[in-house]
């Protein structure tokens, strides 16, 4: 290693040069001030000349740089390498370390010995010198150009490839421009022809608001035939009962055993007898309760609708469990396993700790809260149950379903008692009325019904959503009912005249449910957007609307107090707003979807969901 940086110092040679401070040239030079060389005329300053005066000065200064550095240069190559120097350089760079070492031992044994002096050895031509540095410098270009190839030859192929790119956009280019060119042509057809079909739909659209008003004054003079018929026909009983009466008596004087005669009074009435049922059937009600004439000539009698009272709407429960709840939250206490497939629908008995539930596996059950034990199974419909409720009484029940007909079920027998059936398309939802007489049922043909339990007929259709009527209540102990449609409106009904009273508009989306509160006053619906609205009755204008989406709002139910309102959400979780408060919380059971909720008890929530289990929510403070 030592002679190694013997070689290496012995590569290097050093001269001195003294510089003296005589100059030999005679010329006298001026001095000139830093602030000179900077400097411009008065007449002739302007920014973009000193720009060009500082750039013209700094190009000098880096050509005076360069200058420096080639004399440099040149006195370093000018110097002439030493003969031993050349030969030690060369045999290093050709990695002839043995050869060096022998070159190296021989040469200063002959140089201590002296036999050999190192000036005697001369110094190596230039022209070497040169030629080496133009090796190193041949190589060093065939590498770069060998770099400069490969970077050429993957330029190529990124060009070919790019072209390739460029001409496959091309196509593409050319085939959406002609396909966008079809589907113009196409709109502006289909445009036409739209348009040809504008005033057809226009005209059938005024005959069917003529039919259905038409329909309306015809269903009022039935109403008003129906009351002169049962008036004479009382009038002919009691004349009937009278002639008879004097027709006996006269027998028991006479007691001539003659054969009694009959005039026309008595045909008259026997007539009328006879064509009773007749009048009743043939009356033109609706095209649906022609099946009506199939039940046979028992004497079933309409039932009475009930008058609305008169001021401020009062209920038999309306007092029982008004007080607010105190603060605290709702918890899920139990699961509770009741259907194979989704529960559709959930209702309450209106005296017992039962709950009833129906769901897509085309059951209907009733279990015993909060244990859920399963009292009574109901099986006879052939498609999805979407809606049930229990008779005031709490004896009978009314489920809806999928394939168009609403049940009416004993629970004493366990089994199906009347079936009602009318609907053109799948039966969305049902309810009874607070008296016990009429059931409700709305249905996606765009239709909803009013069916007297007691005659088992269809007393009035609804008409007058334009798309699927999704839910249907009633106003307790009162003749109103308000639907919720498809069609992003509710409606108030007057179920005495099958009429609608007023239209609440400004849903954007599919309403899904509406429901009254237990005062009565007030209206909560949802829609297929999680939108929850609460509407006034009395000025019959929205009072609160909350964004609870985006997901679809199932159904909506109000708490007993009226202070809360719960939400069954498509998210998975049941949505509670406090209207104390204006507070929105969510509850989160298992994560699917939940289809229905209700309020049990002051401090009790059920909520059903698309994987048949029941979730129980309790009050916690």
């Amino acid at each position: 290693m030592a002679e190694e940086a013997k070689v290496s110092e012995a590569a290097y040679s050093l001269q001195k040069i003294t510089i003296t401070d005589d100059s030999k040239d005679d010329y006298q030079y001026e001095e000139v001030s830093a602030d000179d060389d900077f400097s411009l005329p008065e007449d002739d300053e302007d920014l973009s000349k000193a720009l060009q005066t500082i750039e013209e000065q700094t190009e000098d200064a880096k050509l005076m740089e360069f200058l420096s550095v080639l004399n440099s240069e040149k006195l370093i190559s000018d110097l002439p390498q030493a003969m031993d120097d050349f030969f030690c350089n060369f045999l290093v760079r050709l990695g002839m370390s043995r050869t060096l070492d022998c070159f190296q031992t021989e040469w200063y044994e002959l140089i201590e010995r002296g036999e050999l002096r190192a000036d005697e050895a001369g110094l190596v031509p230039d022209v070497y010198t040169r030629n080496e540095q133009l090796e190193t410098e041949n190589l060093s270009l065939r590498k770069d150009l060998e770099n400069y190839r490969h970077s050429v030859n993957k330029v190529e192929e990124a060009l070919l490839k790019m072209e390739k790119e460029r001409d496959f956009h091309r196509m593409h280019h050319k085939r959406v421009l002609q396909e966008k060119n079809r589907l113009a042509c196409d709109l502006k057809r289909l445009k036409a022809h739209y348009a040809s079909y504008e005033p057809m739909l226009k005209q059938m659209s005024e005959k069917y608001q003529n039919s259905l008003t038409q329909k309306m004054l015809t269903s009022l003079e039935r109403d008003k035939a129906m009351g002169k018929v049962t008036g004479l026909q009382a009038a002919l009983e009691s004349l009937e009962y009278g002639y008879a009466k004097q027709s006996s008596e006269a027998k028991g004087c006479e007691c001539t055993g003659k054969k009694e005669f009959e005039g026309p009074t008595q045909k008259a009435l026997r007539e009328a007898r006879q064509k009773k049922f007749l009048v009743v059937a043939s009356s033109p009600c609706d095209p649906d309760e022609e099946a009506e004439k199939k039940m046979g000539k028992r004497d079933l009698k309409d039932s009475e609708f009930p008058v609305d009272p008169e001021g401020a709407l009062s209920f038999e429960h309306a007092k029982e469990h008004t007080q607010p709840l105190k603060s605290g939250q709702y918890q899920l206490s139990s699961i509770l396993k009741v259907h194979d497939l989704a529960v559709s629908c959930l209702a309450l008995h209106p005296r017992k700790n039962i709950v009833l539930t129906g769901g897509d596996d085309c059951l209907w059950k009733t279990w015993g809260f909060p244990d859920g034990n399963i009292l009574l199974t109901g099986e006879g419909h052939t498609d999805w149950l979407s809606g049930c409720c229990f008779r005031p009484s709490g004896t009978q029940l009314v489920t809806s379903s999928g394939d168009t007909t609403v049940r009416l079920w004993d629970l004493s027998r366990s089994g199906c008692i009347l079936t009602l059936r009318g609907h053109s398309r799948a039966v969305r939802g049902c309810c009874w009325h607070s008296c016990g007489d009429f059931v409700a049922s709305a249905s996606a043909d765009g239709t909803s019904k009013i069916w007297d339990v007691n005659s088992e007929r269809c007393r009035y259709t609804l008409r007058g959503h334009k798309d699927s009527v999704n839910s249907i209540e009633f106003l307790p102990c009162s003749s109103t009912a308000v639907t919720s449609s498809a069609d992003k409106t509710l409606s108030l009904w007057d179920v005495r005249k099958g009429l609608r009273v007023y239209t609440f508009q400004g849903h954007v989306h599919s309403c899904n449910h509406a429901t009254f509160n237990r005062k009565g006053d007030t209206i909560a619906s949802c829609d297929s957007s999680g939108l929850l609205k609460l509407w006034d009755m009395r000025r019959l204008l929205p009072i609160l609307s909350i964004d609870a989406g985006p997901h679809p709002a199932n159904q909506v139910a109000f708490h007993r107090s009226g202070d809360l309102v719960a939400l069954a959400s498509s998210e998975g979780s049941v949505k509670v707003l406090s209207l104390a408060v204006g507070q929105l919380s969510v509850l989160r059971g298992p994560g699917v979807e939940v289809r229905c909720v209700r309020f049990h008890s002051q401090d009790s929530l059920l909520s059903a969901g698309a994987d048949g289990r029941v979730c129980l929510w309790s009050w916690a403070q």
